[in-house]
């Protein structure tokens, strides 16, 4: 947890006990009475109000994300209560060690603290007396209660920071770090394919086969599947139905005139002076005395993309429009008057007119207003499909009283055709229970679907005659690159002693430096493991699909320290570190106060929260 919430949960709360008063639907008006806590740590409470308000925003965030409604059940699962609990017993826990310790803001501070929240300013910008009484009334607060509580998180505040603060590593660690991921190795490589065996392509017997396959089950074991009914739709399946007069085809058409259109063009660049004399000395070194254009902008301390002002209008440029629009394509013309100052054009091309009709476009613009309306056709039948939902109707009814299709998949992560192509599908379809029931939910583009778990197919090993093709190719790679490991063999020795590896029919070798972040297109992917595993001299042998790999490690480089790149790294990495172990320790005192002060909770507070939440 961040330590640098204090003042900043307060505001929070305060502003939002102003909802919690008014917005009774949400539940939290129930918890009152006796229960105000959710439990202590030592003497300092936990509050009720601040564990459903929490977990209350834990969920919508995670339905923000999911972008659909999470349930409170799918929320614990998630486990975001144990999430929520844990921040507040931790802040509840430094506000205890703050008491113990005496840590405590002084008077002054807390009131330039108060005045400083705007929900207790006046009209006037100036801090209230009336709008801070009030403010903490709404919220159910007496000043004595605000100021206590501000108080307490200040000082936790405090300690937090004052644990995270000089938290350094040393530099033998960093310089560790950076030996390790910006070390660079250079490695020739070459690859062998089934050509060059001296051998032919080995023929398996059944009984290898049958080796094969009970030696690579996983590679031959069905995916467990979840079976899933769906009814869906989307613009694309009614926008044949849908009907587009020539009224607003013509509006429409009007409306992107201006984009569509476009008059005559010219790619310019311009560079303004301070006075017409300096704009006329720099026109005569291009003209006369053999400059350039881009001298003169490299003479500002600009570059080209600063004088670039892309394709312009006549409209564009004003009173010099007619000046540019006159100048032949290279040509560098002024100066002219602009309203920053004399300047500078220079024209690098010329745009012709551009016209489109509507008949050109019409079937495209037919079509974006079909599809348009589609969608707000579809969004106007969500209430009516939720009802059904609600009056018990099932997929199957729904189907057949509206213009949803009905469908059934056999889903599982790797399926991505037809409705599983949607994100939307995919993420609702992973947490699809047998325990949940339909509901309309929204797919990209404007379509809705809603779906139902019928069952789940475990998975199960596919028989070997069911997959022989499969399993055959499976065996045969491997005994090509057995086969082409065992031919190089004998050459190994001679390679680890620098002979080339041209001399042993390796053609096409590579050599490329590398680093622990790189990756060598078509290697295997153990590659760049292997090549740091290696020792300088070494030579290894990689299988790959149905060839072998031959590397050789040539050098071992170790960063540059001087390189302004390593220097980045070192910073990032000792700033990384720190705050890992910032964190950590953070972690260790939280945990030995909590030990030393004691933890209790209201198992009744939080299952009273809980209800309100379902």
């Amino acid at each position: 947890m961040s330590a640098k919430k204090g003042i900043t949960n307060t505001l929070v709360w305060i502003l939002m006990g102003l909802l919690i008063v008014g917005l009774g639907g949400f539940g939290v008006t129930n918890l009152g009475g006796s229960i105000n806590s959710i439990g202590s740590v030592g003497e300092t409470k936990i509050s009720l109000q601040d564990y459903a308000r929490d977990l209350r925003n834990e969920i919508n965030a995670e339905a923000a994300e999911r972008q659909r409604p999470v349930s409170f059940q799918a929320a614990r699962e998630m486990g975001l209560d144990q999430r929520v609990l844990g921040q507040l017993v931790q802040a509840a826990a430094f506000e205890e060690e703050a008491r113990l310790m005496g840590v405590s803001i002084g008077d002054e501070n807390l009131r330039d603290q108060i005045m400083s929240i705007s929900a207790f300013r006046g009209v006037d910008g100036s801090f209230d007396r009336e709008a801070y009484r009030f403010t903490l009334q709404r919220s159910d607060l007496t000043e004595s209660q605000f100021e206590e509580r501000l108080r307490a998180e200040a000082a936790r505040s405090l300690l937090q920071s004052a644990i995270l603060a000089g938290v350094t590593m040393p530099d033998s660690y960093t310089e560790l770090l950076v030996r390790h991921v910006g070390e660079e190795r250079v490695v020739s490589f070459a690859t062998q394919d089934r050509s060059a065996l001296s051998i032919g392509v080995p023929v398996p017997t059944e009984q290898d086969l049958v080796n094969y396959h009970q030696t690579h089950l996983p590679d031959f074991t069905t995916p467990r599947v979840k079976r899933i009914t769906y009814a869906w739709l989307t613009p694309d399946m009614i926008i044949d139905s849908i009907e587009v007069d020539e009224a607003s085809l013509r509006e429409a058409y009007e409306d992107s005139a201006r984009e569509l259109n476009q008059p005559e063009r010219r790619l310019v660049e311009r560079l303004v002076f301070g006075s017409m004399t300096e704009a006329e000395t720099a026109l005569r070194d291009v003209r006369e005395d053999g400059g350039s254009f881009e001298q003169l902008i490299e003479a500002r301390g600009l570059e080209i993309a600063d004088a670039d002002m892309g394709d312009v209008s006549r409209e564009d440029l004003g009173p010099a429009a007619e000046a540019v629009f006159a100048a032949s394509v290279g040509e560098v013309v002024g100066p002219l008057t602009t309203a920053l100052g004399p300047a500078l054009f220079r024209v690098n091309g010329i745009l012709d007119p551009v016209t489109v009709s509507l008949e050109e476009i019409e079937d495209d613009l037919r079509r974006m207003l079909a599809s348009d309306r589609a969608r707000r056709v579809i969004d106007n039948q969500v209430d009516g499909m939720a009802d059904l939902f609600a009056a018990g109707a099932t997929l199957e009814d729904l189907s057949d009283e509206s213009e949803m299709v009905l469908g059934q998949i056999d889903w599982h992560e790797g399926v991505r055709e037809g409705i599983a192509a949607y994100d939307n599908f995919r993420d609702s379809a992973r947490d699809l229970t047998a325990d949940d029931f339909p509901r309309i939910e929204e797919l990209s583009g404007g379509g809705i679907f809603a779906m139902r778990l019928d069952s789940i197919i475990d998975p199960q090993i596919q028989p070997l005659d069911e997959v022989r093709d499969r399993v055959e190719a499976g065996w045969r790679s491997g005994a090509i690159a057995e086969a082409l490991r065992e031919q190089l063999e004998s050459a190994l020795p001679a390679l680890r002693d620098g002979a080339p590896f041209e001399e042993f029919g390796l053609i096409g070798t590579t050599t490329v430096p590398v680093t622990r972040s790189g990756h060598e297109e078509g290697a295997p992917p153990e590659f760049i493991e292997t090549v740091f595993s290696l020792e300088q001299g070494e030579v290894t042998i990689l299988e790959g699909d149905a060839r072998i790999f031959v590397l050789r490690l040539d050098a071992i480089n170790p960063p540059d320290p001087q390189d302004p790149d390593m220097i980045r790294l070192s910073r990032a990495l000792s700033q990384d570190a720190a705050s890992g172990l910032a964190q950590d320790l953070f972690a260790l005192i939280s945990t030995d106060i909590r030990a030393r002060a004691g933890v209790n909770l209201d198992q009744q507070a939080l299952n009273a929260v809980h209800s309100n939440l379902q």
